[in-house]
Formats: C-alpha cells, sequence, structure tokens
C-alpha cells in the first residue's frame, strides 16, 4: 500500500514511525509538507519523500491521510478537487465531517474519518473511526492498518458520535492529566518534593490503568474493592462526591460533544 500525507506534523510523524516500525517501505510513503525544516527532519528520520506542494506523483497512492490542522484542510485538499481515482481518503481533522470533505474533493466518496488522541505519539493512542458507507472491507481494513500504527481503534457506525468520540477520547488525555495535576499539587501541599509528587501521581494512574485494563472485572468493583469501609479512600471518596467531582466531569465531556458540533458547523461552511 502506498501512502500519501498532506501535512508532515506530530500526528503524520506518529504515523510514519508507527508504520516503519511494522516494516511499511519508506519508499511507498510521501509527504506533502510547505515547511523545510519538517520536510527535512521527515526524510532525515523516516527516510520518505516530501514535497513542499501537491504535485501529480502525490495522487500515486492508494490511501491519503489528511494530517493537516481543521482550519487548513480546505485549502490543502483544494488541489486534489475532482483529481482523486478509488484513492482511500482518511482524515484525522478534528471535528469536520466526511459530507464537508467531500464537497471540498468534488464530492469523492471513498472517506473514513478518523479522532485519535495524543498518546498516538508513543504508540499507546486509541482512534474512533467511521467509513462512508461506499467503503469497502479492504478500504476499512487498510484504514485500520494505518491507525493501527499508534494503537488500537474502535469503529463508529454514526458518524454523528464522532464527536463524542472527541470528546471521551480525543479530549480525555487532557482530563487525565487534569486530574493528575491536581494529584501533584495536593501531594505538594503535604510535603513531599516535585519529583516525588509527580512520580506518586503518575505512576499511580499508570498502575491503576493497567489493572483496570486487565481485569475483567467492572471498574466500579475495582473502585470498591480500594475502599474499605470507614476508611481512608472512602473518606476521599465523599468529599468527591459532595462536590459533585463524578456530575462536574460528565457535564464537562457533554460540554466538549456540544462544542464539537459547533465546531463543525463553522468549520464546515464554505
Amino acid at each position: 500500500m502506498k501512502i500519501t500525507f498532506i501535512g508532515g506534523g506530530n500526528m503524520a510523524v506518529a504515523l510514519i514511525g508507527g508504520l516503519r516500525k511494522q516494516g511499511f517501505s519508506a519508499a511507498g510513503i510521501q509527504v506533502v509538507e510547505p515547511f523545510a525544516a519538517s520536510r527535512e527532519k521527515l526524510t532525515e528520520t523516516f527516510g520518505v519523500r516530501c514535497t513542499e506542494a501537491a504535485d501529480a506523483a502525490a495522487l500515486n497512492c492508494e490511501a491519503m491521510v489528511l494530517a493537516v490542522k481543521p482550519q487548513q484542510l480546505k485549502e490543502a485538499v483544494a488541489p486534489f478537487r475532482g483529481k482523486l481515482d478509488n484513492q482511500l481518503v482518511i482524515s484525522i481533522a478534528a471535528g469536520l465531517r466526511m459530507a464537508d470533505i467531500s464537497r471540498w474533493l468534488g464530492n469523492y466518496r471513498k472517506l473514513v474519518r478518523t479522532m485519535p488522541n495524543t498518546p498516538a505519539l508513543i504508540g499507546a493512542g486509541i482512534t474512533g473511526m467511521c467509513a462512508d458507507p461506499s467503503v469497502d472491507l479492504e478500504g476499512r481494513t487498510n484504514a485500520e492498518k494505518i491507525l493501527k500504527a499508534v494503537g488500537s481503534t474502535v469503529w463508529i457506525k454514526d458518524e454523528a458520535q464522532m464527536d463524542a468520540v472527541t470528546a471521551v477520547s480525543g479530549s480525555g488525555p487532557a482530563y487525565v492529566f487534569y486530574f493528575i495535576e491536581a494529584m501533584e499539587t495536593a501531594a505538594l501541599k503535604l510535603g513531599f518534593d516535585a519529583a516525588a509528587a509527580r512520580r506518586m501521581s503518575v505512576e499511580t494512574f499508570l498502575g491503576a490503568t493497567r489493572l483496570a485494563e486487565q481485569s475483567s472485572e467492572s471498574i466500579a468493583t475495582l473502585r470498591e474493592r480500594v475502599t474499605s469501609k470507614g476508611g481512608t479512600t472512602e473518606a476521599a471518596l465523599m468529599s468527591f462526591a459532595a462536590s459533585g467531582i463524578a456530575d462536574a466531569i460528565g457535564q464537562g465531556i457533554l460540554a466538549a460533544d456540544a462544542r464539537g458540533r459547533e465546531l463543525g458547523d463553522v468549520l464546515g461552511k464554505d
């Protein structure tokens, strides 16, 4: 499979690095990237072909990955309008709907919309994926191969849920960092130095996440097993409940979902 990346930013670098580790040939990957420093780094690091602007060679691929910022996507795909011929187009641009991307490409429909998250930068991401009905099994399989280079994937049947994917897993790392920050701040107030506070907070999240991943029990059960009646954990959880933290987290995710829909409306305008 030959792959063309439109954009050579962090997520493209992560995907290319993951693909190369999986054995994809550098000769089969090319990148359209306007910034010279980024082109030089991509060529030096991965040995892939880079070009400043879209050219005829960029169309010589089975899959095209749109890896530019949502605000730049319309302009980035303009050179390909009406020129695509059976290439699978994969968008990793947040918020942009397939109908809008299709229109910008001249009503081209062989599209897969995806939403990876930042842990993809270390190969530990999760990507929500939604395909246009015109994409066949081979196309879905190829899209999955590309995104699995940076972690796991989950298919979403209804594109309307992609904003919810963004709200839960796309934005989710920020929620985790927010909680780690709060734990770290509390540890500092309890007298630990910065290094110890950070290590205890981060490693607690790492360990708990691994336990949740490997356990067949519900998250609620795992939480209850740490919570002895009348103990320290119960005291903390009761304080969280009194502050309405669980409800606040839920409302925050709903707010992110609503904002995703709003951005789709704005970014998708002609």
